[in-house]
């Protein structure tokens, strides 16, 4: 049954990578939020839109004419996995439904293929959370060994001086919030960067979003459901101060419709750990309202 809520005004600007710094924001006990280091910090304004998968290829090819493929993606794009945690009573899920102004989460993320990842495999922990508009990202890179010691086994890892801030921001909130895996999320990517007067514009288009609910492990031999009906992708632009002009004319003659979707609120919706809201994509045809079957990846 769906469940509604009020829904808050979306914002049309842009994204950017410039290091955030250490500033005190109300409420949540006075949080501080503090910067690693500033390849790892960053600010963005972003929108989202949902697709058509043949919309979105005729959007890439106009895409590519303006803006460089990301040099990661290739023709097949990459992948991209991510573990989130959340509290019991899924405190990050209801601040991103409730549209709070000051909201996070934390997740353990790897780009490329899952299977390959072991202990040793580089990922990343990160806080991603809004303030107002702002979308801000804050990362460390781990040996994954050392993201499930920090992230599971509550336990400080090793780590170089100027990560020692994060990294205890990111105990105090497994401890304090008692925070635990909730909820995966994986899907394909394809990106691209802007150049010359767009520099710091980022088009990223994301397909086959599938997830899970259980065997958090990366490389867990396990199926994935589809969270987001097949024959749609979700395209995410990011840009420093403002979108420019010929991106948001592309997307006015294509009749887009910004969107509030969350991967990770749709994987914890899809699967059952929370009612279905207003924001929730329907797993049946939009189109002709017939229901789909759920679909199992192999990947």
């Amino acid at each position: 049954m769906l469940k509604r809520f009020r829904k808050p005004a979306v914002s049309a600007a842009g994204s950017s990578d410039q290091p955030v710094s250490g500033v005190e924001m109300d409420g949540d006990q006075g949080h501080r939020l503090r910067a690693p280091s500033k390849l790892h910090a960053f600010n963005r304004y972003e929108i989202k839109y949902l697709v058509d998968a043949s919309e979105a290829v005729a959007l890439r090819e106009e895409i590519e004419q303006r803006l460089d493929r990301d040099r990661h993606s290739g023709d097949q794009g990459y992948g991209i996995w991510s573990v989130y945690y959340d509290t019991r009573q899924l405190r990050f899920y209801w601040e991103k439904i409730e549209g709070l102004k000051f909201r996070r989460k934390l997740r353990v993320r790897h780009y490329g293929d899952r299977f390959a990842v072991q202990d040793d495999t580089p990922v990343y922990v990160e806080i991603k959370q809004r303030v107002n508009r702002v979308t801000q990202k804050r990362r460390v890179r781990l040996p994954y060994r050392d993201a499930l010691l920090l992230c599971n086994g509550r336990q400080m890892v090793e780590h170089e001086p100027s990560q020692r801030a994060f990294l205890e921001e990111v105990l105090d909130l497994v401890l304090r919030l008692d925070l635990r895996a909730v909820a995966m999320t994986g899907y394909q990517r394809h990106a691209y960067m802007g150049r010359d007067a767009d520099v710091g514009l980022r088009v990223t288009f994301d397909h086959r979003i599938r997830g899970r609910d259980r065997d958090f492990h990366l490389g867990a031999d396990t199926d994935n459901r589809l969270i987001v009906p097949a024959r749609k992708a979700i395209v995410e632009v990011k840009a420093n101060d403002r979108v420019p002009y010929w991106l948001t004319d592309l997307t006015a003659k294509r009749n887009l419709q910004v969107v509030r979707v969350s991967k990770y609120c749709q994987s914890v919706e899809a699967h059952g750990l929370a009612p279905r809201s207003i924001f929730h994509i329907p797993d049946h045809d939009l189109d002709l309202g017939r229901p789909r079957p759920t679909i199992l990846s192999e990947a």
